[in-house]
């Protein structure tokens, strides 16, 4: 993939801050996404001891779950954990893999938040901006937002708000298993995110763009480790 610089990369929290409060206003999540195949899942393995991360990022064929192609990248942590700030944290090795893809998504899914974040500002929206792709969260943790438990079916969802808008969904992704937090991070609105999510379950939590990426950055950080 060709990717267009978006920004030069802060040092600082304050500084991060700032650029957040920036780049939200660009973001745009009232887009319907009008088709898709091709969705590309994004996730990151850390190094035990060490301050070095394990980027993978995995496009699946949605309609037959079929894996397309996969990259991993492993770099030194350059920006210190702060709740809020994870892309800056992970942006950064991401960019790389998707950089040396040869197909290009038609959406992406991490394992983070889009707008259910503080500042409106969260991974999804973040990568989304630089990739000018259509990008949405699945999140295992909840971050921000009322919301009250879905069904117990997979599938089953509720609405994600701050202060009465809605910024997401919380989403059954399998029957017995925790709920995960679905929201749009750009050039995707809410009801297109939850179709990505729904069309990509897995009968596990992780849909399966995420679970395949979750497991080829845990393969890499064991290679790594040997």
């Amino acid at each position: 993939m060709n990717i267009p610089h978006l920004h030069d990369w802060p040092t600082t929290e304050t500084e991060a801050v700032e650029l957040q409060n920036t780049l939200a206003s660009r973001v745009d999540v009232s887009r319907p996404l009008e088709s898709f195949d091709l969705v590309a899942g994004c996730d990151i393995a850390y190094h035990l001891t060490e301050p070095i991360l394990f980027a993978a990022v995995v496009v699946v064929r949605v309609s037959d779950r079929t894996v397309i192609e996969t990259r991993t990248v492993t770099r030194e942590v350059t920006f210190p954990y702060i709740p809020g700030l994870l892309s800056f944290r992970e942006i950064p090795a991401l960019l790389t893999a998707f950089g040396e893809l040869r197909c290009s998504p038609d959406a992406v899914m991490l394992d983070g938040q889009g707008v259910a974040h503080p500042r409106r500002f969260g991974l999804a929206c973040h990568l989304g901006l630089w990739l000018d792709v259509p990008c949405l969260g699945c999140a295992k943790s909840w971050l921000v937002g009322d919301h009250v438990e879905p069904g117990p079916g997979a599938g089953d969802v509720t609405p994600l708000t701050v202060g009465g808008n809605a910024v997401g969904v919380v989403l059954r992704s399998a029957a017995g298993a925790n709920p995960v937090y679905v929201s749009p991070g750009h050039k995707i609105d809410i009801d297109s995110a939850v179709a990505v999510v729904r069309a990509t379950l897995s009968g596990y939590r992780h849909p399966t763009p995420t679970r395949e990426a979750h497991m080829a950055a845990n393969a890499q950080r064991s290679v790594f480790s040997v």
